[in-house]
Protein backbone atom coordinates (compact mmCIF):
# COMPACT_ATOMS: atom_id res chain seq x y z
CA UNK A 1 0.00 0.00 0.00
CA UNK A 2 1.23 3.48 -0.82
CA UNK A 3 2.83 5.22 2.14
CA UNK A 4 2.05 8.70 0.88
CA UNK A 5 -0.43 10.37 -1.46
CA UNK A 6 0.69 9.80 -5.06
CA UNK A 7 2.41 12.76 -6.67
CA UNK A 8 -0.50 13.45 -9.01
CA UNK A 9 -2.27 16.78 -9.51
CA UNK A 10 -5.76 15.28 -9.10
CA UNK A 11 -7.26 12.10 -7.73
CA UNK A 12 -8.41 10.17 -10.83
CA UNK A 13 -10.98 8.21 -8.81
CA UNK A 14 -12.66 11.03 -6.88
CA UNK A 15 -15.64 11.26 -9.28
CA UNK A 16 -16.31 7.51 -9.52
CA UNK A 17 -19.06 5.81 -7.53
CA UNK A 18 -17.73 2.51 -6.17
CA UNK A 19 -20.94 1.48 -4.42
CA UNK A 20 -21.33 -1.67 -6.52
CA UNK A 21 -17.63 -2.56 -6.44
CA UNK A 22 -15.12 -2.74 -9.27
CA UNK A 23 -13.18 -5.13 -11.45
CA UNK A 24 -9.68 -3.85 -12.28
CA UNK A 25 -8.14 -5.14 -15.50
CA UNK A 26 -4.46 -5.74 -14.68
CA UNK A 27 -2.15 -7.14 -17.34
CA UNK A 28 1.06 -6.61 -15.39
CA UNK A 29 2.23 -3.73 -17.55
CA UNK A 30 3.10 -0.37 -16.01
CA UNK A 31 -0.24 1.33 -16.69
CA UNK A 32 -2.52 -1.33 -15.26
CA UNK A 33 -0.18 -2.03 -12.33
CA UNK A 34 -0.22 1.66 -11.43
CA UNK A 35 -4.01 1.61 -11.77
CA UNK A 36 -4.16 -1.20 -9.22
CA UNK A 37 -1.92 0.52 -6.68
CA UNK A 38 -3.61 3.91 -6.98
CA UNK A 39 -7.06 2.34 -6.83
CA UNK A 40 -6.19 0.29 -3.77
CA UNK A 41 -4.83 3.39 -2.05
CA UNK A 42 -7.97 5.39 -2.89
CA UNK A 43 -10.37 2.72 -1.68
CA UNK A 44 -8.42 2.09 1.53
CA UNK A 45 -8.78 5.77 2.38
CA UNK A 46 -12.35 6.40 1.20
CA UNK A 47 -14.30 3.13 0.96
CA UNK A 48 -12.40 0.19 2.49
CA UNK A 49 -15.44 -2.12 2.32
CA UNK A 50 -15.63 -1.85 -1.49
CA UNK A 51 -15.59 -5.15 -3.37
CA UNK A 52 -12.46 -5.10 -5.55
CA UNK A 53 -11.40 -7.87 -7.90
CA UNK A 54 -8.27 -7.73 -10.07
CA UNK A 55 -8.50 -9.78 -13.27
CA UNK A 56 -5.60 -10.71 -15.54
CA UNK A 57 -6.41 -11.97 -19.03
CA UNK A 58 -3.84 -14.43 -20.37
CA UNK A 59 -4.31 -14.30 -24.13
CA UNK A 60 -1.93 -17.21 -24.60
CA UNK A 61 -0.16 -15.43 -27.45
CA UNK A 62 3.34 -15.33 -25.90
CA UNK A 63 5.41 -17.83 -23.98
CA UNK A 64 5.88 -15.43 -21.05
CA UNK A 65 2.24 -14.43 -20.58
CA UNK A 66 1.47 -17.09 -17.96
CA UNK A 67 4.45 -16.02 -15.81
CA UNK A 68 3.35 -12.37 -16.07
CA UNK A 69 -0.13 -13.31 -14.89
CA UNK A 70 1.38 -15.15 -11.92
CA UNK A 71 3.45 -12.07 -11.06
CA UNK A 72 0.22 -10.04 -10.88
CA UNK A 73 -1.28 -12.73 -8.66
CA UNK A 74 1.67 -12.43 -6.24
CA UNK A 75 1.36 -8.64 -6.13
CA UNK A 76 -2.37 -8.91 -5.41
CA UNK A 77 -1.73 -11.42 -2.65
CA UNK A 78 0.74 -9.01 -1.06
CA UNK A 79 -1.76 -6.15 -1.30
CA UNK A 80 -4.69 -8.24 -0.06
CA UNK A 81 -6.64 -7.94 -3.31
CA UNK A 82 -8.74 -10.76 -4.75
CA UNK A 83 -7.37 -11.86 -8.10
CA UNK A 84 -8.38 -14.14 -10.96
CA UNK A 85 -6.51 -15.26 -14.08
CA UNK A 86 -8.73 -15.90 -17.11
CA UNK A 87 -7.41 -17.50 -20.29
CA UNK A 88 -8.46 -16.76 -23.85
CA UNK A 89 -8.85 -20.27 -25.19
CA UNK A 90 -9.67 -21.52 -28.66
CA UNK A 91 -8.31 -20.79 -32.11
CA UNK A 92 -6.74 -17.36 -32.67
CA UNK A 93 -7.42 -15.55 -35.96
CA UNK A 94 -4.66 -15.18 -38.54
CA UNK A 95 -5.74 -11.60 -39.31
CA UNK A 96 -7.19 -8.88 -37.13
CA UNK A 97 -5.53 -10.32 -34.04
CA UNK A 98 -5.42 -7.10 -31.92
CA UNK A 99 -9.15 -6.50 -32.42
CA UNK A 100 -10.00 -10.14 -31.68
CA UNK A 101 -7.85 -10.09 -28.54
CA UNK A 102 -9.53 -6.87 -27.40
CA UNK A 103 -12.99 -8.37 -27.90
CA UNK A 104 -12.00 -11.53 -26.01
CA UNK A 105 -10.54 -9.43 -23.20
CA UNK A 106 -13.72 -7.43 -22.69
CA UNK A 107 -15.88 -10.55 -22.89
CA UNK A 108 -13.85 -12.29 -20.19
CA UNK A 109 -13.77 -9.19 -18.00
CA UNK A 110 -17.53 -8.88 -18.37
CA UNK A 111 -18.03 -12.49 -17.35
CA UNK A 112 -15.87 -11.94 -14.27
CA UNK A 113 -17.84 -8.82 -13.34
CA UNK A 114 -21.15 -10.67 -13.71
CA UNK A 115 -19.90 -13.53 -11.56
CA UNK A 116 -19.02 -11.04 -8.80
CA UNK A 117 -22.20 -8.99 -9.17
CA UNK A 118 -20.14 -5.94 -10.14
CA UNK A 119 -21.28 -3.47 -12.80
CA UNK A 120 -18.03 -1.60 -13.44
CA UNK A 121 -14.69 -2.49 -14.99
CA UNK A 122 -11.65 -0.19 -14.69
CA UNK A 123 -8.84 -0.17 -17.25
CA UNK A 124 -5.45 1.53 -17.22
CA UNK A 125 -5.65 3.46 -20.50
CA UNK A 126 -3.52 6.61 -20.26
CA UNK A 127 -3.18 9.96 -22.01
CA UNK A 128 -0.46 8.35 -24.14
CA UNK A 129 -2.93 5.68 -25.29
CA UNK A 130 -5.50 8.38 -26.01
CA UNK A 131 -3.09 10.43 -28.13
CA UNK A 132 -1.99 7.36 -30.09
CA UNK A 133 -5.62 6.40 -30.72
CA UNK A 134 -6.56 9.87 -31.96
CA UNK A 135 -3.52 10.16 -34.23
CA UNK A 136 -4.14 6.73 -35.74
CA UNK A 137 -7.78 7.59 -36.42
CA UNK A 138 -6.81 10.99 -37.80
CA UNK A 139 -4.47 9.31 -40.28
CA UNK A 140 -7.24 6.93 -41.33
CA UNK A 141 -9.71 9.80 -41.77
CA UNK A 142 -7.25 11.72 -43.90
CA UNK A 143 -6.67 8.62 -46.02
CA UNK A 144 -10.41 8.12 -46.50
CA UNK A 145 -10.87 11.75 -47.48
CA UNK A 146 -8.15 11.35 -50.07
CA UNK A 147 -9.22 7.97 -51.41
CA UNK A 148 -12.99 7.76 -50.93
CA UNK A 149 -14.36 11.25 -50.36
CA UNK A 150 -15.29 13.59 -47.56
CA UNK A 151 -18.37 11.62 -46.47
CA UNK A 152 -16.27 8.60 -45.53
CA UNK A 153 -13.78 10.83 -43.76
CA UNK A 154 -16.50 12.47 -41.67
CA UNK A 155 -17.73 9.06 -40.55
CA UNK A 156 -14.20 8.07 -39.55
CA UNK A 157 -13.77 11.47 -37.92
CA UNK A 158 -16.23 10.52 -35.16
CA UNK A 159 -13.30 8.58 -33.75
CA UNK A 160 -11.25 11.75 -33.23
CA UNK A 161 -12.93 12.06 -29.84
CA UNK A 162 -10.75 9.13 -28.86
CA UNK A 163 -11.67 6.75 -26.07
CA UNK A 164 -14.63 7.84 -23.96
CA UNK A 165 -14.18 8.24 -20.19
CA UNK A 166 -16.68 5.39 -19.89
CA UNK A 167 -18.10 2.85 -22.34
CA UNK A 168 -21.05 0.56 -21.68
CA UNK A 169 -20.25 -3.01 -22.74
CA UNK A 170 -23.08 -5.24 -23.94
CA UNK A 171 -25.60 -2.86 -22.30
CA UNK A 172 -24.50 -4.20 -18.87
CA UNK A 173 -21.11 -3.21 -17.46
CA UNK A 174 -19.47 0.20 -17.61
CA UNK A 175 -15.82 0.17 -18.68
CA UNK A 176 -14.29 3.20 -16.94
CA UNK A 177 -10.92 4.71 -17.89
CA UNK A 178 -9.86 6.89 -14.94
CA UNK A 179 -6.25 7.40 -16.09
CA UNK A 180 -6.96 9.05 -19.46
CA UNK A 181 -5.73 12.36 -18.07
CA UNK A 182 -2.38 10.97 -16.86
CA UNK A 183 0.85 10.37 -18.76
CA UNK A 184 2.55 6.99 -18.63
CA UNK A 185 5.78 8.51 -17.32
CA UNK A 186 4.01 9.85 -14.22
CA UNK A 187 2.53 6.43 -13.49
CA UNK A 188 5.91 4.75 -13.82
CA UNK A 189 7.33 7.27 -11.38
CA UNK A 190 4.71 6.11 -8.87
CA UNK A 191 5.74 2.48 -9.37
CA UNK A 192 9.44 3.25 -9.00
CA UNK A 193 8.78 5.17 -5.81
CA UNK A 194 6.95 2.18 -4.41
CA UNK A 195 9.56 -0.31 -5.69
CA UNK A 196 6.96 -2.14 -7.75
CA UNK A 197 8.07 -3.59 -11.05
CA UNK A 198 6.11 -4.24 -14.22
CA UNK A 199 6.26 -6.37 -17.34
CA UNK A 200 7.05 -4.98 -20.79
CA UNK A 201 5.00 -6.72 -23.46
CA UNK A 202 7.32 -7.15 -26.48
CA UNK A 203 4.36 -6.78 -28.86
CA UNK A 204 4.11 -3.15 -27.75
CA UNK A 205 7.34 -2.59 -29.69
CA UNK A 206 6.44 -4.79 -32.66
CA UNK A 207 6.01 -2.37 -35.55
CA UNK A 208 4.11 -4.98 -37.52
CA UNK A 209 1.14 -3.52 -35.64
CA UNK A 210 -0.28 -0.03 -36.07
CA UNK A 211 -0.07 1.21 -32.48
CA UNK A 212 3.62 0.36 -31.93
CA UNK A 213 4.40 2.15 -35.20
CA UNK A 214 2.61 5.25 -33.94
CA UNK A 215 4.33 4.94 -30.56
CA UNK A 216 7.71 4.86 -32.28
CA UNK A 217 6.82 7.88 -34.41
CA UNK A 218 5.96 9.85 -31.26
CA UNK A 219 9.37 9.13 -29.74
CA UNK A 220 11.08 11.74 -31.94
CA UNK A 221 11.77 15.39 -31.13
CA UNK A 222 8.26 16.77 -31.76
CA UNK A 223 6.43 13.86 -30.15
CA UNK A 224 5.44 15.83 -27.05
CA UNK A 225 3.85 18.55 -29.18
CA UNK A 226 1.97 16.02 -31.28
CA UNK A 227 0.67 14.30 -28.15
CA UNK A 228 -0.48 17.61 -26.70
CA UNK A 229 -2.24 18.55 -29.92
CA UNK A 230 -3.90 15.14 -30.13
CA UNK A 231 -5.21 15.38 -26.57
CA UNK A 232 -6.59 18.87 -27.24
CA UNK A 233 -8.27 17.58 -30.40
CA UNK A 234 -9.79 14.65 -28.50
CA UNK A 235 -11.21 16.99 -25.84
CA UNK A 236 -12.71 19.29 -28.48
CA UNK A 237 -14.19 16.45 -30.56
CA UNK A 238 -15.54 14.70 -27.46
CA UNK A 239 -17.47 17.82 -26.46
CA UNK A 240 -18.72 18.31 -30.02
CA UNK A 241 -19.86 14.69 -30.30
CA UNK A 242 -21.71 14.89 -26.98
CA UNK A 243 -23.42 18.12 -28.02
CA UNK A 244 -24.44 16.65 -31.36
CA UNK A 245 -25.83 13.63 -29.53
CA UNK A 246 -27.89 15.83 -27.22
CA UNK A 247 -29.35 17.68 -30.20
CA UNK A 248 -30.14 14.42 -32.02
CA UNK A 249 -31.75 12.97 -28.88
CA UNK A 250 -34.00 15.99 -28.62
CA UNK A 251 -35.09 15.60 -32.26
CA UNK A 252 -35.78 11.89 -31.78
CA UNK A 253 -37.93 12.70 -28.77
CA UNK A 254 -39.85 15.38 -30.67
CA UNK A 255 -40.31 13.82 -34.09
CA UNK A 256 -40.06 9.98 -33.84
CA UNK A 257 -42.89 7.66 -32.81
CA UNK A 258 -43.05 3.88 -32.57
CA UNK A 259 -46.37 2.99 -34.16
CA UNK A 260 -46.24 -0.78 -33.80
CA UNK A 261 -43.79 -3.64 -33.60
CA UNK A 262 -40.99 -2.84 -36.07
CA UNK A 263 -42.51 0.37 -37.44
CA UNK A 264 -41.26 3.89 -36.66
CA UNK A 265 -42.81 7.08 -37.97
CA UNK A 266 -40.86 10.31 -38.40
CA UNK A 267 -42.73 13.58 -38.53
CA UNK A 268 -41.78 15.31 -41.83
CA UNK A 269 -41.08 18.44 -39.76
CA UNK A 270 -37.80 16.73 -38.83
CA UNK A 271 -36.54 17.69 -42.28
CA UNK A 272 -36.78 21.42 -41.56
CA UNK A 273 -35.75 21.95 -37.95
CA UNK A 274 -32.88 24.30 -38.78
CA UNK A 275 -30.29 21.84 -37.47
CA UNK A 276 -29.65 19.60 -40.45
CA UNK A 277 -26.49 18.07 -38.98
CA UNK A 278 -28.32 16.83 -35.88
CA UNK A 279 -31.31 15.70 -37.96
CA UNK A 280 -29.10 13.63 -40.26
CA UNK A 281 -27.35 12.14 -37.22
CA UNK A 282 -30.72 11.22 -35.67
CA UNK A 283 -31.78 9.64 -38.97
CA UNK A 284 -28.55 7.60 -39.16
CA UNK A 285 -29.03 6.23 -35.64
CA UNK A 286 -32.65 5.28 -36.36
CA UNK A 287 -31.73 3.65 -39.67
CA UNK A 288 -29.05 1.52 -38.00
CA UNK A 289 -31.39 0.58 -35.14
CA UNK A 290 -34.29 -0.35 -37.41
CA UNK A 291 -32.03 -2.36 -39.71
CA UNK A 292 -30.07 -4.03 -36.92
CA UNK A 293 -26.73 -2.68 -38.12
CA UNK A 294 -23.84 -2.27 -35.65
CA UNK A 295 -22.40 0.77 -37.50
CA UNK A 296 -24.05 4.00 -38.54
CA UNK A 297 -24.80 4.24 -42.26
CA UNK A 298 -22.41 6.18 -44.47
CA UNK A 299 -22.54 9.93 -43.83
CA UNK A 300 -22.63 10.93 -47.51
CA UNK A 301 -25.36 8.43 -48.42
CA UNK A 302 -27.39 9.52 -45.40
CA UNK A 303 -27.10 13.17 -46.42
CA UNK A 304 -28.22 12.26 -49.95
CA UNK A 305 -31.23 10.39 -48.56
CA UNK A 306 -32.07 13.33 -46.32
CA UNK A 307 -32.01 15.67 -49.33
CA UNK A 308 -34.23 13.34 -51.35
CA UNK A 309 -36.73 13.19 -48.48
CA UNK A 310 -36.87 16.95 -48.52
CA UNK A 311 -37.44 16.99 -52.26
CA UNK A 312 -40.52 14.76 -52.18
CA UNK A 313 -42.04 11.38 -51.42
CA UNK A 314 -39.96 8.27 -52.03
CA UNK A 315 -39.30 4.67 -51.04
CA UNK A 316 -35.63 3.76 -50.58
CA UNK A 317 -33.48 1.31 -48.61
CA UNK A 318 -30.37 2.08 -46.58
CA UNK A 319 -28.70 -0.08 -43.92
CA UNK A 320 -31.35 -2.81 -44.31
CA UNK A 321 -34.05 -0.23 -43.49
CA UNK A 322 -36.90 0.64 -45.83
CA UNK A 323 -37.57 4.40 -45.77
CA UNK A 324 -41.12 5.00 -47.02
CA UNK A 325 -42.01 8.69 -47.26
CA UNK A 326 -45.73 9.46 -47.68
CA UNK A 327 -48.12 12.30 -46.98
CA UNK A 328 -48.86 10.75 -43.58
CA UNK A 329 -45.20 10.64 -42.55
CA UNK A 330 -41.82 9.01 -43.06
CA UNK A 331 -41.95 5.34 -42.07
CA UNK A 332 -38.97 3.13 -41.18
CA UNK A 333 -39.07 -0.68 -41.12
CA UNK A 334 -36.69 -3.62 -41.58
CA UNK A 335 -36.48 -4.75 -45.19
CA UNK A 336 -37.64 -8.29 -45.96
CA UNK A 337 -34.34 -9.45 -47.48
CA UNK A 338 -31.62 -11.17 -45.47
CA UNK A 339 -33.71 -12.11 -42.43
CA UNK A 340 -32.41 -15.00 -40.29
CA UNK A 341 -33.64 -18.52 -40.96
CA UNK A 342 -35.51 -20.46 -38.30
CA UNK A 343 -33.12 -21.55 -35.54
CA UNK A 344 -33.16 -22.97 -32.05
CA UNK A 345 -33.25 -20.31 -29.38
CA UNK A 346 -29.92 -19.64 -27.65
CA UNK A 347 -29.67 -17.63 -24.46
CA UNK A 348 -27.91 -14.28 -24.68
CA UNK A 349 -27.83 -13.98 -28.46
CA UNK A 350 -28.97 -10.95 -30.44
CA UNK A 351 -31.40 -11.92 -33.21
CA UNK A 352 -30.91 -10.07 -36.50
CA UNK A 353 -28.94 -7.39 -34.64
CA UNK A 354 -32.21 -6.04 -33.23
CA UNK A 355 -33.54 -8.26 -30.44
CA UNK A 356 -31.78 -9.72 -27.42
CA UNK A 357 -32.93 -13.20 -26.42
CA UNK A 358 -33.07 -14.33 -22.80
CA UNK A 359 -33.89 -17.99 -22.29
CA UNK A 360 -35.45 -18.59 -18.88
CA UNK A 361 -36.04 -22.31 -19.40
CA UNK A 362 -33.18 -24.25 -20.98
CA UNK A 363 -35.49 -27.19 -21.67
CA UNK A 364 -37.73 -25.14 -23.95
CA UNK A 365 -37.83 -26.62 -27.47
CA UNK A 366 -38.76 -23.51 -29.42
CA UNK A 367 -37.57 -21.99 -32.66
CA UNK A 368 -37.23 -18.31 -33.48
CA UNK A 369 -37.87 -16.99 -36.98
CA UNK A 370 -39.56 -14.03 -38.67
CA UNK A 371 -43.35 -13.83 -38.51
CA UNK A 372 -43.57 -13.89 -42.27
CA UNK A 373 -46.24 -12.35 -44.45
CA UNK A 374 -49.00 -14.88 -43.71
CA UNK A 375 -48.77 -14.61 -39.92
CA UNK A 376 -48.36 -10.83 -40.13
CA UNK A 377 -51.55 -10.52 -42.17
CA UNK A 378 -53.41 -12.47 -39.49
CA UNK A 379 -51.90 -10.69 -36.48
CA UNK A 380 -51.43 -7.08 -37.60
CA UNK A 381 -54.19 -4.88 -36.23
CA UNK A 382 -54.76 -1.46 -37.76
CA UNK A 383 -55.08 1.67 -35.66
CA UNK A 384 -57.12 3.64 -38.18
CA UNK A 385 -54.22 6.02 -38.85
CA UNK A 386 -51.31 3.91 -40.04
CA UNK A 387 -51.55 2.32 -43.51
CA UNK A 388 -52.32 -1.39 -42.87
CA UNK A 389 -49.87 -2.55 -45.54
CA UNK A 390 -47.02 -0.83 -43.68
CA UNK A 391 -47.95 -2.49 -40.40
CA UNK A 392 -48.09 -5.91 -42.07
CA UNK A 393 -44.76 -5.41 -43.85
CA UNK A 394 -43.09 -4.31 -40.63
CA UNK A 395 -44.50 -7.15 -38.54
CA UNK A 396 -43.51 -9.75 -41.15
CA UNK A 397 -39.83 -8.98 -40.46
CA UNK A 398 -40.14 -9.17 -36.66
CA UNK A 399 -39.23 -12.27 -34.61
CA UNK A 400 -41.74 -14.86 -33.52
CA UNK A 401 -41.57 -18.08 -31.55
CA UNK A 402 -42.48 -21.20 -33.47
CA UNK A 403 -43.53 -24.51 -31.96
CA UNK A 404 -44.61 -27.53 -33.98
CA UNK A 405 -45.06 -25.40 -37.07
CA UNK A 406 -47.32 -22.92 -35.23
CA UNK A 407 -46.42 -19.24 -34.93
CA UNK A 408 -46.62 -17.82 -31.40
CA UNK A 409 -46.98 -14.06 -31.12
CA UNK A 410 -44.20 -12.22 -29.22
CA UNK A 411 -46.07 -8.92 -29.15
CA UNK A 412 -48.37 -9.76 -26.26
CA UNK A 413 -50.28 -12.93 -27.22
CA UNK A 414 -50.91 -15.06 -24.13
CA UNK A 415 -49.70 -18.15 -26.00
CA UNK A 416 -46.11 -16.84 -26.05
CA UNK A 417 -44.44 -18.79 -23.20
CA UNK A 418 -42.64 -17.06 -20.35
CA UNK A 419 -39.63 -19.31 -21.01
CA UNK A 420 -38.29 -16.76 -23.50
CA UNK A 421 -37.88 -13.00 -23.30
CA UNK A 422 -37.13 -11.11 -26.50
CA UNK A 423 -36.38 -7.40 -26.10
CA UNK A 424 -35.28 -4.80 -28.67
CA UNK A 425 -31.76 -3.39 -28.63
CA UNK A 426 -30.29 -0.11 -29.90
CA UNK A 427 -28.23 -1.80 -32.61
CA UNK A 428 -25.35 0.68 -33.17
CA UNK A 429 -24.72 0.91 -29.41
CA UNK A 430 -25.75 -2.58 -28.26
CA UNK A 431 -22.16 -3.87 -27.95
CA UNK A 432 -20.23 -0.70 -27.13
CA UNK A 433 -21.89 2.54 -26.01
CA UNK A 434 -19.35 5.35 -25.49
CA UNK A 435 -20.52 7.94 -22.98
CA UNK A 436 -20.27 10.51 -25.80
CA UNK A 437 -23.36 8.87 -27.35
CA UNK A 438 -25.35 8.36 -24.18
CA UNK A 439 -28.12 10.88 -24.93
CA UNK A 440 -29.22 9.51 -28.33
CA UNK A 441 -28.89 5.92 -27.08
CA UNK A 442 -31.24 6.67 -24.22
CA UNK A 443 -33.68 8.43 -26.55
CA UNK A 444 -33.83 5.48 -28.96
CA UNK A 445 -34.04 2.96 -26.10
CA UNK A 446 -37.11 4.78 -24.81
CA UNK A 447 -38.59 4.95 -28.30
CA UNK A 448 -38.35 1.23 -29.11
CA UNK A 449 -38.80 -0.19 -25.61
CA UNK A 450 -35.23 -1.40 -25.09
CA UNK A 451 -33.86 -1.93 -21.59
CA UNK A 452 -32.90 1.37 -19.90
CA UNK A 453 -29.26 2.39 -19.99
CA UNK A 454 -27.58 1.57 -16.65
CA UNK A 455 -26.64 4.82 -14.90
CA UNK A 456 -23.12 6.12 -15.26
CA UNK A 457 -20.95 5.17 -12.26
CA UNK A 458 -19.90 8.76 -11.73
CA UNK A 459 -20.84 10.47 -8.48
CA UNK A 460 -22.68 13.73 -8.99
CA UNK A 461 -23.64 12.79 -12.56
CA UNK A 462 -26.82 11.30 -13.98
CA UNK A 463 -27.08 9.09 -17.04
CA UNK A 464 -28.36 12.15 -18.91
Amino acid sequence: MLDTEPDLSTNPFSHIDFTSGAVAAVSGGSDSTALLLLLKNHLDRTAPATKLLAVTIDHGLRSGSAAEAQAVAKLCARLGISHRILTWSGRKPSTGLPAAAREARYRLLSEAAQAEGVGMILTGHTADDQAETVLMRQARAEGLARDEGQGHAEMAGRGLAGMAPATLYDWREWIVRPLLGLRRAALRDVLRRENVGWADDPTNADEAFERPRMRAALADGNGAQRIGDALALAAHEGRARSQLGLAAASLIGDFATRLSCGLIRLDPLLLNTGDERAAVYALRILLATTGGIAFLPDQARSETLFGRLRAGFLCATLSRTVVDSRRSGIFLRREARGLPSAAAITDGTVWDGRWRITLNDSSSALLIAPFGAAAAKRLAKGDGKTPPNLMRAALAAEPALWQGGECLDLSGDSRAPMAVEVRPVVAPFARFLPSFDLAPARAVAGLIGAAPVPPLPFSGHSAG
